[in-house]
Order: structure tokens, then C-alpha cells, then sequence
């Protein structure tokens, strides 16, 4: 049976544009090499925060289906790659899944399709990678069928913007190609933009989330020298916001997490070290900052217990939170994993609380589960805010604990402490 779209990975980015385009009245497919995941939302469960098992229920109900089957790949009118890329143990692309996902479509593809690669790469993928792939078909880009690159926005837990009001950028490898995909996402999203082409829209990407890379890594490492100086940051940052014009606001943590941030940056120096030949520093160096921030804070905790003449190694520490953003289940590249491995090596005696995560594992082990924050956290020598959740009254914590620091600078209680 035809459809006008086929989404290839049913992860964060696919499934809400799956969701967007069925209730805009589009024939939808999914495809994913994952049994469990299209066994789960053939019976009706959702996998994701951004949709509940209502959502995928009612998708269901409008058509759409998840598959295993390349099969369904020649049935298209348009085809969404939205398979993930990681970075390898070296830190560079690793674009095999984008890779297979080509060369399946290759495998099936007809005269007058258009394919979209929405998965976070770096410049060049998908006229250097893709469309060779997708060319052994015997089929031309750009000819024989439209090829254009779109990358995804999705902000998991986002109550605000979701795919459809956000702003789509589209770079096709022709300037028909672009119309063509302008028109599919126009279908479901309101407002498109075209870019030059496929480099562009690469490059967009990117610089997003290095612009936010940057900026954080910048006041990471003001927070850390504003401790030994004794400036309270947070405030400062506050100040400077009260300027209208020519100030955006970022905020210190324990690290930065997702699939955007501590990832996509190393894509862009990827790039530019493979093809120039030399590195981009600004992305190096924040990646230097960002992922040294919870080695910071296990020497912030050391301090505390110092101050009574306690020793971490056998110290109760409660860790808050243990989700890369707020209020949602994602555990992907959170600061919370590295942290508790370096609290375990120095002998702590770790426990956490997450009212969004029943099991968690760190360095191999299994991370004992406080099923009450407010009740574990007197218990503790020192509790760590890691994530602050909606659940969290942080005061009350503070109150409670015998000595509190909190990564997010929301607490205001008397003698807890600021990252």
C-alpha cells in the first residue's frame, strides 16, 4: 500500500515527526531495525517522553504502522532518515547507521521519491556519503528523484516548541529538491525555510549547538573560579540579564548532556580537522571544560566533607536527579553517569533518587534507589543536586540535609551551597 511517508528510526527524532504528520492527515510508516521497538508501538506503547502511550495508540488508529521490513521503503512518496550517529570510542562520526539506512532505501527505491536526511552529521554527508549510496539504484539525484537534507529540532520535554512550531530548514541538493521537501514538511510543519543546500543546512545544525556548547563551557569555568573568589555567579548572571539587548543567559552544571550538545560540536571539529587539517579550538577547548565539571564537583563534595574532617571515601552521598534535562526519563550522555563513576572510584557510598528513573547502573554497578527524597536526604553526608525536577522542593531538601550542594542554583536555604 502506498504511503506519503516512510520514517526510517522510530527513536526522539522520528516518532514526533511521526506523530506531527499523522494528524495532519498524512499515510504514514515506520521503519526501524529494532524488533522491540516496532513490536511495542504495534501494540500500542510508547518508548519516548515526548509521546504517551495514548499518543501512539491514537497514531495507530489514524494508519500508521512500524515495520522491519525494507519492503515498505518502495511504497514511499517521501523517505525521513532519522537513525541515530553517535560518536565512535575516538570521538569521531559514526555514520553506519546512516550508512545502512541509504543503502536499504537504494535497495528500493522508485523514480520520483524524495529522501531526507534529518540525522545530525557533519558538512558533506549527504552529497558525499548519501547520494553515492542511494545512486546505486541506477537512479540520479536530483533527476531521477529529490535528495535534500533537513536537520531535526526536537527538545525532548519542551512544553513550548515541538516539531510543528518550530521553524523547519530545508537545503536540497537542487533547488527543485528543496521545493519538493518544503512542500512535504509544509504539510505538517508551519513554517519552512530553504537553505543554499545540504551544506548549509549541515552546517546550521551545527552551529546551533555549538553556539550553546561554548557558552556553557564559558560559564562552567566561571563558576568555578568565581567560588574561589567568592562571587556568587548565578547572581551575576542575573545582573547581566537585566541588560536588553546583547546578553543571553547560560547557566553552570555538572556537565552537559543529551545527544546535542556534548555530541554534534565534535561532528563540526570532526570536519575541520579531517579536511583542513588543523582543529577548532573553540570546540575543543569547551569540550575540555564541559566534560571536566563532574570531576569539579566530586572535588566540590570532597571540600564539604572536609570542613567537618570527614573522608569521601565511605561518605553517604544522595545524588537528585540523574536525567540529562528536567522533568523527562533520557538518560543519554548525562553529566550524572561520569559523576557517580568518579564518586564510586573514590570509595563513596552512593545512592540516588530520580522520580523518573526505577533502575540506574554506574560504572558496572547497580546504583541503590532512595525511594523518598525528602526522607533519604537526612540520611546522607552530603546530597548533590544533579537534575532539578518539578518533584523537588530544593529549600526543604537543603533544610533537611547536613550539608546540600546544589549543581542547578536554584537552592536559596541557609548554608547549602552553589555550584
Amino acid at each position: 500500500m502506498a504511503v506519503d511517508a516512510v520514517v526510517m528510526g522510530l527513536g526522539y527524532v522520528g516518532m514526533p515527526l511521526v506523530h506531527a504528520a499523522v494528524h495532519a492527515g498524512l499515510t504514514v510508516a515506520g521503519f526501524d531495525v529494532s524488533r522491540t521497538v516496532v513490536d511495542g508501538l504495534m501494540d500500542g506503547r510508547s518508548h519516548i517522553d515526548d509521546l504517551s502511550d495514548d499518543d501512539v495508540a491514537a497514531i495507530r488508529e489514524r494508519g500508521f504502522r512500524a515495520t522491519s521490513d525494507e519492503a515498505v521503503l518502495a511504497d514511499a512518496d517521501a523517505i525521513v532518515i532519522c537513525v541515530p550517529t553517535p560518536l565512535d570510542e575516538d570521538t569521531r562520526p559514526n555514520v553506519g547507521a546512516v550508512e545502512s539506512a541509504a543503502r536499504a532505501i537504494a535497495r528500493n527505491l522508485t523514480p520520483g521519491t524524495l529522501v531526507v536526511l534529518e540525522s545530525t552529521t557533519y558538512p558533506g554527508t549527504t552529497e558525499e556519503l548519501v547520494q553515492p549510496l542511494l545512486e546505486e539504484s541506477g537512479l540520479r539525484a536530483g533527476v531521477d528523484f529529490h535528495l535534500a537534507f533537513s536537520p531535526e529540532r526536537i527538545d525532548p520535554g519542551n512544553p513550548t516548541y515541538g516539531l510543528v512550531n518550530t521553524p523547519k530548514i530545508v537545503g536540497g541538493l537542487t533547488p527543485q529538491s528543496t521545493e519538493r521537501a518544503r512542500a512535504f514538511y509544509g504539510r505538517f510543519v508551519d513554517t519552512t525555510i530553504a537553505a543554499k543546500g545540504p551544506r548549509e543546512a549541515e552546517t546550521a545544525k551545527l552551529l546551533e549547538n555549538t553556539y550553546r556548547h561554548v557558552n556553557i563551557a564559558l560559564v562552567n569555568e566561571m563558576a568555578q573560579f568565581c567560588h574561589e573568589l567568592d562571587i556568587d555567579l548565578w547572581n551575576a548572571i542575573d545582573m547581566a540579564s537585566t541588560k536588553p539587548f546583547g546578553f543571553q543567559a547560560f547557566y553552570p552544571g555538572p556537565g552537559v548532556g543529551g545527544h546535542c550538545i556534548p555530541i554534534d560540536p565534535n561532528y563540526l571539529s570532526y570536519n575541520v580537522k579531517s579536511r583542513l587539517g588543523y582543529p577548532f579550538r573553540f570546540v575543543e577547548l569547551a569540550q575540555e571544560i564541559n566534560s571536566s565539571m563532574p570531576a569539579y564537583v566530586v572535588r566540590r563534595v570532597q571540600d564539604i566533607l572536609n570542613d567537618d574532617a570527614k573522608a569521601l571515601r565511605g561518605a553517604k552521598i544522595l545524588l537528585l536527579g540523574v536525567t540529562y534535562k528536567p522533568n523527562i526519563s533520557d538518560r543519554r550522555e548525562s553529566p550524572a553517569i561520569p559523576l557517580a563513576e568518579a564518586l564510586l572510584e573514590h570509595g563513596a557510598d552512593l545512592s540516588y533518587h530520580d522520580p523518573n528513573i526505577d533502575e540506574w547502573t554506574a560504572a558496572g554497578r547497580q546504583v541503590p534507589r532512595a525511594d523518598d527524597a525528602l526522607r533519604a536526604a537526612p540520611d546522607a553526608d552530603v546530597v548533590v543536586v544533579v537534575q532539578n525536577h518539578r518533584e523537588y522542593d530544593i529549600d526543604a531538601l537543603a533544610r533537611v540535609s547536613k550539608r546540600f550542594l546544589d549543581t542547578k542554583g536554584k537552592v536559596t536555604a541557609d548554608g547549602a551551597q552553589r555550584l
